[in-house]
């Protein structure tokens, strides 16, 4: 037996059932099957048709196979009027409930498309409501998995306030569980904000988009034409707003990487990550490291490999990816214990920070800090990227977010200097003096105030143009500032290095220091909360 499209189970109406237990248990079971097997095989079609899974299928590739547990779902709404009164499927469009991935328990909300379009009124807000506070209080990790048409435009207002409740608890979740969302879908409106205020957002290539306004409102408005994935697709989010942390090409491999990062986080912001055993030796030798990072600071190499080169079997989870490629922020084990890396990169743009890079590791480290997640920072910075559209974008004001999550991080924090650290970007990428715990250096390290030739140019300025030869004399106090200022020990003298190690020694150095740090305690100042720069 299915349900109809129009949704009324026929078990649910007519004569009373049979008094018989085995009878009744035999009808409920149907009834489930039929809630489960959703609105008709013509609606599943189309789900496929669009490359979309439906909603069971993505739940069983998110849990562990027989683990999940669905809560309400013999729930439909009450509305009246525009013709709902005539249309009351089970689940309401939204499949709410809890299962395990890898053996730890997830709590997870998804919508159904084939229902309502997925659309949101106040008994499928209500679902999620509660199964929220459920993982609020279980201290567990909230996935939602969102493929729907926004708010239910027959219910008005109170689908309206429906979103709301999601996004006060979205709110009160923050740094309390993690919160993972997962584009299957359209997502438009006001409900895009519920995905902007998780941890993470992941996004498939194709059939996901994310906007406030579409692609009909824009052309009403400014006359452009822009197609959906043109205006708010994956690769768009992933790479130019920002607005995604993920894309990929299907749901299956979405699910997936969604399942490993599950397996870098703590369930709740009251534990740490969950360690494995590791089989990369705690004191393996990284002799490639000598070769991968050029001692000339003018040189371009990517950072990717050297920091696959120091963690766990060179695996490496990195977060935004494709958005400000300038810095790399990613999630690795060492030793088998979870930590953050956020390190430039030279390869773009030189490794500066700007605007983008400022917000997205700024963010990085909160989510790092708030899930005891320690922070290791590779630095190789040349600076902020100077110009006036930095400048009148608001380099100072994101610049400060970084500076603001870095100082207020109670987690254990080892910066490491692979090469050059100049100015204020030197001292915003976690340097001992805002509260790194630990600072070391590699011997090919230039920490000053900016480059020996910019330097030059300003302290000895008069000198220079006086000169009979100015090239020359340039050259010749190029080379004194070089030697007096720059040079590898300088900061280590001055304590401002702990040490100067070999970059072969990096990978123990690094695992021992954190061993040690591991059960750091620091707190904050007692205030209700501080008044970050936005």
């Amino acid at each position: 037996m299915t349900m109809t499209e129009d949704t009324t189970l026929a078990p649910l109406t007519g004569p009373p059932p049979p008094a018989d237990p085995r009878s009744r248990a035999a009808l409920l079971k149907l009834v489930k099957q039929t809630v489960k097997d959703g609105p008709g095989p013509r609606a599943t079609e189309q789900q496929w048709a669009k490359g979309k899974l439906t909603v069971h299928e993505r739940l069983a590739l998110l849990f562990d196979e027989g683990s999940f547990q669905e809560t309400e779902p013999l729930r439909r709404h009450r509305a009246s009027g525009f013709g709902l009164e005539k249309k009351r499927p089970h689940t309401d469009g939204v499949i709410t409930g809890w299962g395990t991935v890898d053996g730890r328990t997830v709590f997870a909300y998804a919508h159904d498309f084939r229902i309502f379009g997925g659309s949101l009124g106040e008994a499928h807000a209500q679902k999620i409501h509660k199964l929220m506070d459920l993982a609020m209080a279980a201290g567990a990790p909230l996935v939602s998995l969102s493929d729907g048409a926004g708010a239910r435009i027959q219910e008005g207002v109170t689908a309206l306030a429906g979103y709301g409740g999601i996004f006060r608890r979205n709110v009160a979740s923050s740094g309390v569980i993690p919160q993972i969302s997962v584009m299957l879908g359209p997502c438009a409106g006001g409900a895009t904000y519920s995905p902007a205020l998780t941890d993470f957002v992941f996004m498939v290539r194709g059939t996901s988009q994310m906007y406030i306004t579409g692609p009909d409102v824009v052309q009403a408005v400014t006359g452009e034409r822009i197609s959906h994935d043109q205006l708010g697709g994956a690769d768009v989010h992933a790479s130019v707003s920002g607005a995604a942390h993920f894309a990929y090409e299907d749901e299956a491999e979405c699910l997936a990487e969604v399942r490993y990062l599950l397996s870098l986080l703590p369930q709740n912001n009251r534990e740490m990550p969950p360690a494995v055993p590791a089989d990369d030796p705690a004191d393996r030798r990284c002799e490639a490291l000598l070769d991968l990072v050029p001692a000339d600071a003018n040189r371009s190499y990517d950072m990717r490999p050297v920091i696959e080169e120091i963690v766990d079997d060179g695996e490496v989870f990195e977060v935004h990816s494709s958005w400000a490629t300038n810095i790399i922020c990613a999630l690795a084990r060492l030793d088998g214990h979870v930590v953050g890396i956020v390190a430039n990169q030279p390869s773009s743009f030189a490794g500066v920070l700007d605007i983008n890079a400022s917000e997205k590791a700024a963010r990085f480290v909160q989510m790092c800090d708030a899930f005891s997640i320690p922070l290791v920072t590779l630095v190789d910075v040349p600076g902020f990227l100077p110009g006036r559209e930095q400048e009148h974008g608001g380099i100072i004001r994101h610049g400060a977010k970084l500076l603001y999550s870095y100082c207020n991080a109670t987690v254990p924090r080892i910066s490491l200097i692979l090469r050059k650290a100049y100015g204020g970007a030197y001292i915003v990428m976690d340097s001992q003096s805002i509260g790194a715990d630990l600072t070391f250096a590699w011997p090919t390290n230039e920490i000053a105030v900016m480059g020996a030739e910019g330097a030059a140019n300003v302290v000895f300025r008069r000198e220079i143009a006086a000169a009979s030869d100015p090239e020359a004399a340039r050259a010749e106090r190029i080379k004194q500032y070089q030697e007096e200022l720059m040079h590898p020990y300088y900061a280590a003298e001055r304590g401002l290095v702990d040490d100067v190690i070999d970059p072969a020694e990096t990978r123990s150095v690094l695992i021992r220091s954190l061993a040690m740090l591991r059960a750091k305690q620091a707190g904050l100042p007692a205030r209700k909360h501080g008044n970050q720069p936005v």
